[in-house]
């Protein structure tokens, strides 16, 4: 494919991310001010594969920012996985006349579309929407901030009954293996600790907090712990301390797919709408495989190698601002 772009297509894949609906918008209306067709992709790269498609208007995204989820819809494709899978979906883009990608998504999206990209030869725009914050060259991704606020809301009201009750509550949170989530809902709740996936392999976290005496001064405990395989995650760590220290009334919550879900902030809404803007304008720049990130407040291109590949590091600073004012 050359330049010179006519018709872009739009689709949201992986899991689904407040925010994702003020990109979509975003991208549909700033497209179409720069005369660019858009075609909506219904259901990720499967749509791609099954023409599940509809070009969209400015009306087609109207009243839909304040909105959770994505009204494309998304889903896992095995198939776009394949080569021969990616072979339809490339033929799909050729009837429909679309000429370049808008991809909303993760790691996993972004995987597929570097591939996809460069076996067609097809210019591709990502932007970072995912709950986990956990793209590298982006200091948030579309839906973090809200999933923080659902946490912290939620853990406001646990509090009450931990309190109450004096018992030790453990907290789920998701995070898929990064302690973005699990860390900074800690610390924006007042939890006594959060038990991270990037500190595991160094130290014995459970361990640690028990020897800090993290419970000298007070009648109640809440511990965020991020869902790993490598934590153990809330059910794997309570059941240490029923082994480990019967001494303690323990209790878990695993919040799940309430985090995913919700109207946006207003700062998802705003990142959205600028990264949508971005998209196009990098579109019109002859830009491609990259994603656009934002840091210390402002737009940046990152290539997909480098947001999929290199790790994101967690802030361990904020680790000891959350021992400090846990005492």
């Amino acid at each position: 494919m050359t330049y010179g772009i006519k018709c872009i297509g739009l689709l949201t894949s992986g899991g689904d991310a407040p925010g994702m609906n003020a990109a979509i918008r975003s991208v549909t209306r700033s497209a179409i001010f720069n005369n660019i067709r858009v075609k909506a992709i219904y259901r990720g790269y499967k749509g791609l594969i099954t023409g599940e498609i509809k070009e969209f208007q400015t009306q087609n995204v109207s009243n839909i920012i304040q909105q959770g989820g994505t009204i494309l819809k998304t889903a896992r494709c095995e198939e776009f996985k394949t080569i021969e899978g990616r072979k339809i979906a490339y033929q799909t883009m050729v009837k429909e006349e679309i000429d370049a990608l808008v991809v909303i998504g993760g790691d996993g999206t972004f995987t597929g579309a570097r591939i996809f990209a460069q076996e067609f030869n097809v210019p591709i725009i990502g932007l970072p929407g995912t709950i986990d914050n956990d793209l590298y060259g982006t200091d948030s991704t579309i839906g973090f901030d809200t999933a923080l606020n659902t946490i912290i809301h939620a853990v406001d009201k646990i509090r009450d009954t931990a309190t109450s009750h004096e018992r030790l509550f453990f907290i789920e949170v998701m995070g898929r293996d990064a302690g973005f989530l699990a860390l900074n809902s800690a610390l924006a709740s007042g939890a006594e600790a959060a038990i991270i996936p990037e500190r595991e392999t160094k130290v014995d976290q459970l361990e640690e907090l028990i020897k800090n005496g993290f419970r000298k001064s007070k009648n109640s405990s809440i511990v965020i712990v991020a869902e790993s395989e490598i934590t153990g995650g809330a059910n794997g760590l309570a059941a240490r301390m029923h082994k480990e220290h019967p001494e303690y009334d323990v209790r878990v919550t695993i919040l799940g797919h309430i985090q995913r879900g919700g109207s946006p902030s207003a700062y998802d809404r705003i990142i959205a709408s600028r990264m949508g803007v971005a998209a196009i304008d990098a579109l019109l720049d002859e830009q491609r495989s990259i994603m656009i990130g934002i840091v210390n407040n402002e737009i940046v291109h990152v290539p997909f190698t480098k947001a999929i590949k290199d790790d994101k590091p967690v802030n361990e600073n904020l680790l000891g601002v959350l021992q400090i004012l846990s005492i």
